[in-house]
């Protein structure tokens, strides 16, 4: 004699997960305690990436106001305000270096993730290739900045008496600053283990 069907489901009635096959949200990554990547998760992945590169502008502006042959802040001496002073070339691909060491710096602790989610390969590519683009931003903004506002000078003699970059190997220093730090974050940050339960635990525990 069959029973006839009641509202809900008793315990046995529950459905029962076939070797081999894992439900949705109960096998693989979400099992082993591994973050499962999301739309989300990649979302802000790009965001942070737009965010690199987008610095670039600033930086650049900042490279024009503090560099020689630009409004030279950081010297201060008046000499080296024109581009035809050749002792200036030198500093300024300096002053570039120095804020595309600082800028990757920080790109590379943005891009690190934390502490129980460490940045994936993919956030890696993505945060070098965004520290690339904010470097040639920021190479392209401070020679603008020099077309623009810059006192005009006879560039015949030499291409470096405008405000420029003579050495191109600079423009690497960011993504290579971006990529030496994330490595160094995920090596000296201990992830944090994730307790695995045991047979003696309760349902609750």
């Amino acid at each position: 004699m069959t029973h006839p069907a009641v509202h809900g489901q008793l315990p046995q009635d529950a459905p029962q997960q076939m070797p081999g096959v894992s439900l949705p949200g109960s096998g693989g990554d979400a099992a082993s305690g591994r973050p499962v990547p999301t739309d989300g998760v990649r979302a802000t992945s790009w965001r942070k990436a737009a965010v690199i590169a987008a610095a670039g502008v600033p930086v650049g502006l900042l490279w024009w106001i503090l560099a020689p042959s630009g409004l030279n802040l950081l010297s201060g001496d008046p000499e080296l305000r024109s581009g035809g002073n050749t002792e200036g070339w030198l500093p300024r691909d300096l002053v570039l270096a120095g804020l595309f060491l600082l800028a990757g710096c920080i790109s590379g602790a943005v891009a690190s993730g934390s502490k129980h989610v460490p940045p994936s390969g993919r956030d890696v590519v993505l945060a070098v290739g965004a520290g690339a683009l904010g470097a040639l931003a920021a190479w392209g903004t401070g020679v603008l900045c020099g077309l623009w506002w810059g006192t005009p000078e006879d560039t015949s003699a030499s291409a470096s008496i405008a405000f420029s970059l003579r050495s191109l190997a600079v423009l690497a220093i960011w993504p290579a600053a971006t990529a030496l730090t994330i490595f160094l974050n995920t090596v000296f940050t201990t992830p944090t283990p994730t307790p695995t339960p045991t047979p003696e635990d309760g349902p609750g525990a």
